[in-house]
């Protein structure tokens, strides 16, 4: 089996060429795949990979690791890889460990065409005619309830059996598919991004395959050595020249001393104000002569002979 790469199925969208032409593309977003472990034939019995990708974490971009059994991670620490979103194994059966290239989205270039693996949408139970696409009965004409019946399902009593796989309802999708021959529009490097013509098995954010396909063998290794041919070409460091400042000398401007005349204050000679001596006048207090009454003697001593 070549060399497959894990990705999760972003949605749809469209792109427009040069000429103004869309064409509708599926957006595969590819992180690079970590081996956690390499399978061979002496102690597996079989030559192969076993890679993961992306981070198991809680929307507070925590890692969730709380439902992951002892066992499995004790996998990942053998390996001392992040526990990841899954684990997914592809045969090397005719490649060796150390001829293993990078496995990220630099392994594909525009031009790939590709095949990518995945497991489509479940609709449950479906009849016939949704499922295999089969034609209706008539609607009158003596059909009563038979208008969406498969119809025969084998002969009589020879052999008297419904032959395996015999086209029939019942389970619609959730099975493994394979699109073939999709070709690659545009890589973004940046944001791991892989845009793929058409449509791919699967619902959003699930998980599919990618991997070249061998039907466009020729085409894909003349891509595959145009992409190893050409040089990275690494971003030249810029060296900017560091501008010194140019010392600017500002005359120093010395302030004129300006003499202000000092005014002298005019000693002014105030007149002392002698304080009048006012003479208050004495006033002396009139000696009042309070008479003197004096007993009447002569009307005592007529009393006194009257009685």
């Amino acid at each position: 089996m070549a060399i497959s790469l894990v990705g999760q199925k972003i949605g749809m969208t469209r792109l427009l060429s040069d000429d103004g032409s869309a064409s509708s593309v599926s957006v595969i977003k590819i992180e690079p795949n970590r081996i956690v472990q390499t399978k061979s034939i002496e102690t597996d019995g079989y030559n192969a990979v076993q890679v993961t990708t992306g981070k198991k974490i809680n929307k507070k971009g925590e890692a969730k690791i709380g439902r992951v059994s002892s066992s499995l991670k004790g996998h990942y620490a053998k390996a001392s890889q992040e526990i990841g979103l899954g684990l997914w194994e592809m045969r090397t059966d005719d490649l060796n460990s150390s001829e293993i290239p990078k496995l990220d989205i630099s392994f594909f270039g525009a031009g790939h065409f590709v095949n990518v693996t995945g497991q489509s949408k479940g609709k449950g139970f479906q009849g016939g005619v949704k499922r295999h696409n089969f034609s209706m009965q008539d609607a009158t004409h003596g059909n009563s309830i038979s208008h969406r019946a498969i119809g025969s399902t084998g002969q009589c009593q020879d052999p008297g059996r419904v032959f395996k796989g015999k086209k029939m309802a019942g389970q619609m999708g959730n099975s493994q598919v394979t699109e073939e021959c999709l070709e690659i529009l545009r890589v973004d490097s940046e944001r791991n991004l892989l845009l793929v013509k058409g449509a791919i098995p699967g619902s959003k954010n699930g998980f599919v395959r990618v991997f070249l396909s061998d039907k466009k063998n020729t085409v894909n290794t003349k891509i595959t050595k145009q992409l190893s041919e050409t040089p990275v070409v690494e971003a030249e460091e810029v060296e900017t020249p560091v501008v010194e400042a140019e010392a600017v000398e500002t005359p120093v401007v010395e302030a004129e001393a300006v003499e202000t005349p000092v005014v002298e204050a005019e000693a002014v000679e105030t007149p002392a104000v002698e304080a009048e001596a006012v003479e208050t006048p004495v006033v002396e207090a009139e000696a009042i002569e309070t008479p003197v009454v004096e007993a009447e003697v002569e009307n005592t001593k007529d009393d006194e002979t009257k009685a």
